[in-house]
């Protein structure tokens, strides 16, 4: 069985507070994007065996997709096991939620391959126990969330979005960045308001992300991303989730596509680049 897993973009990222347990409350619109790592599953009669084509990944027992594979055989009680080839196309640790998509698609292919017969809402509970982001990679294309990012509400009638992402092939951490952002804390309820987005002009004016700043600070060549996309016709560039990876959202996929080549040849190799659209 071969199963995908996007990427995701964040096209917007307000921390709202700090909780007691450590944890954030934010408001953020997630969007799945067409960048995808893939999976494969095949029987075996015991044990969890994960192959992985990239290299700076966490021991085995540590990755996610072990841990998603470990926790529903656990949960089901199941005694066979499987074998999974991971093809990492996302970069690790980039804000792109890889990881979180590879735990929920190793939940839903082995709910399918095995016949588990369990509900999308309890693969999103089962999916939380592994990250805050997993439940959004099997609850759907976009979403809105709240919470700590369990907290999720469909976005509908989002318009076509073409994208160039660059990455600046360093990781960044996400416990790192909110530790360094610099957040009142506050029993106050606060208040939010979904916005409209049908059009592409209502989403580049809701590009916002409150990480960014510290993320800039840390490595202000990020800055340099989003001037390259601009300067190339982005209409609007955003750096995703606690990042490094920025985005570029374009009027047309031939603009977008003609700005990843021209991107391509000017930073010759310096950042990893990719097209992608919205699903």
């Amino acid at each position: 069985m071969i199963w995908q897993a996007p990427a995701k973009i964040n096209l917007f990222l307000r921390v709202l507070s700090r909780r007691p347990d450590g944890y954030h409350e934010i408001f953020s619109l997630m969007q799945k994007i067409s960048l995808s790592d893939e999976l494969s599953f095949q029987h075996r009669p015991e044990g969890i065996v994960l192959h992985c084509s990239a290299s700076d990944l966490p021991n085995v027992e540590d990755n996610l997709v072990f841990r998603a594979a470990r926790l529903i055989f656990a949960h089901k009680n199941y005694t066979s096991g499987v074998e999974i080839t991971l093809d990492k196309k996302i970069p690790t640790a980039a804000g792109l939620g890889g990881g979180s998509s590879d735990a929920a698609a190793t939940l839903m292919a082995l709910n399918e391959l095995c016949s588990f017969g369990l509900s999308k809402n309890e693969l999103m509970q089962l999916g939380l126990k592994l990250g805050a982001d997993v439940p959004f990679f099997i609850f759907g294309d976009s979403a809105f969330a709240t919470g700590i990012g369990e907290n999720l509400t469909s976005c509908k009638n989002l318009p076509q979005l073409h994208l160039v992402l660059l990455n600046p092939r360093f990781p960044l951490s996400t416990k790192t960045v909110y530790d360094n952002l610099n957040l009142r804390l506050t029993s106050e309820k606060i208040n939010y308001s979904m916005p409209r987005l049908s059009a592409l002009g209502d989403v580049v004016r809701e590009l916002h992300n409150d990480l960014e700043e510290v993320s800039l600070q840390m490595h202000p060549e990020l800055g340099d991303l989003k001037e390259i996309l601009l300067r190339h016709g982005a209409l609007g560039a955003l750096m995703s989730g606690s990042g490094p990876t920025v985005f570029g959202i374009f009027s047309d996929e031939k603009s977008a596509c003609n700005a990843s080549v021209a991107i391509s040849a000017e930073t010759s190799g310096r950042y990893l680049v990719f097209f992608a659209r919205s699903l």
